[in-house]
């Protein structure tokens, strides 16, 4: 998986590419070389800024095209859920918390998880297209 980095308190668009800049872009480079592959992110405003589309643009990086409030078909909303129910039953310090989340994130494994990411982003727009088509 990527790098993780910790952002204290809400973000704005400048921030958010200097984030892209430090951390995503080396994550690519070692998780993918020369391999294509596509960045995900939600629809915040950081995100869709048009600051941040020409920065996309610029630095040749690929976004998928992603569904406005659709959490539930996000592969690392799973992954959060799984980490935050590990911690649930203690109280620990900001730093503590930190701390924890960079240890389980940089020992997070799934068996194939291209594989499974791939397969639960279809099986979950397949439904999500079944449930809208019902409505």
């Amino acid at each position: 998986m990527g790098d993780l980095h910790i952002c204290e308190g809400p973000i704005n668009v400048e921030q958010y590419i200097q984030v892209l800049e430090q951390h995503m872009l080396p994550s690519r480079l070692r998780l993918f070389q020369r391999r294509p592959w596509l960045f995900q992110q939600d629809n915040a405003k950081p995100h869709s800024a048009h600051i941040t589309t020409a920065w996309h643009c610029s630095k040749r990086v690929q976004v998928l095209n992603w569904p406005v409030c659709s959490p539930d078909l996000s592969p690392i909303e799973n992954i959060w859920r799984i980490m935050k129910l590990k911690i649930l039953q203690t109280r620990q310090t900001v730093e503590q918390l930190k701390s924890y989340f960079k240890q389980e994130w940089e020992t997070f494994h799934f068996p194939n998880y291209s594989n499974w990411s791939s397969q639960f982003l279809n099986d979950n727009i397949v439904l999500a297209k079944e449930e809208v088509m019902q409505h």
